[in-house]
């Protein structure tokens, strides 16, 4: 694990502390949003369009601040503009994220499918997750132990949260496959640097398990990155700073879709 990464997993263990001692998971399951269906993500990116997760984030640790807004009139936009699936970050430090704003977006939209975006280090959070609406969570390959990562992954299914596993190399897809994922989001992240290269994107994309939902992460920008991997064999593309950074993210969601409309 990177010196970056060990940090953040050190941060979110305490954090994760910290919570756990102001809300018991008893506490979560009594939430009126505990019991609520997740709905069926795998299915959404099964077909031949360029289904997008649109993110709702107002900073990074690679861009730093990026925006400022309401999450759910971001959410709205898009929406609107037909996003397949909606990121959202929780993680307070680096990513000015907050669990009440999955919340509140799903308040908003009961049926939209919901990712928490956030580092996973503990179980727990998968209980916050899903007393707060979402549909499915990250889990990153490189932040945690093997056999933590397996914990997270077998909790996930047994909430009946989708679990996006994350990964940015070879041994880390492998990790993966054995793990059983068949939701797995490849990150052209260097996460040593902070520096993208869809170049990972591509050389992952030919080692794509059959039957699995493969999803880009990072770095694409426009609709002849997308036309590229989706070409490879990506069913579908996380993106947040390229929308973030316009005043109506939804709009830019929407220009963007009507540019892979054309040939």
């Amino acid at each position: 694990m990177s010196s970056f990464l060990q940090k953040i997993h050190d941060i979110n263990v305490e954090r994760v502390a910290q919570a756990r001692a102001a809300v018991q998971i008893s506490d979560l399951e009594r939430a009126p949003l505990f019991t609520r269906q997740a709905g069926n993500v795998l299915q959404a990116f099964r077909n031949d369009d360029y289904s997008i997760i649109a993110e709702i984030k107002f900073a990074s640790p690679s861009e730093g601040d990026i925006a400022a807004g309401d999450p759910v009139a971001i959410a709205d936009g898009y929406l609107a503009s037909g996003a397949t699936m909606l990121s959202i970050l929780t993680e307070p430090q680096f990513f000015k994220g907050d669990l009440a704003y999955l919340q509140a977006v799903r308040e908003k939209h009961p049926k939209a499918l919901l990712l928490r975006k956030d580092f996973m280090v503990d179980p727990y959070q998968l209980y916050e997750a899903k007393a707060h609406g979402a549909d499915a969570i990250l889990i990153i390959v490189a932040m945690t132990p093997p056999a933590v990562t397996k914990e997270l992954f077998e909790a996930a299914k047994g909430l009946g949260l989708a679990a996006l596993v994350e990964v940015h190399d070879g041994a880390e897809l492998d990790a993966a496959i054995e793990l059983g994922a068949d939701f797995i989001g490849v990150n052209n992240r260097n996460l040593k640097t902070l520096k993208t290269d869809l170049g990972i994107g591509r050389d992952l994309a030919a080692r794509k398990p059959k039957n699995s939902v493969f999803i880009c992460e990072s770095g694409l920008s426009t609709a002849d990155d997308l036309r590229d991997m989706k070409s490879r064999g990506y069913d579908g593309f996380l993106m947040g700073t390229t929308f973030m950074r316009n005043e109506h993210p939804g709009r830019a969601l929407h220009d963007l879709q009507e540019q892979l409309k054309c040939a």
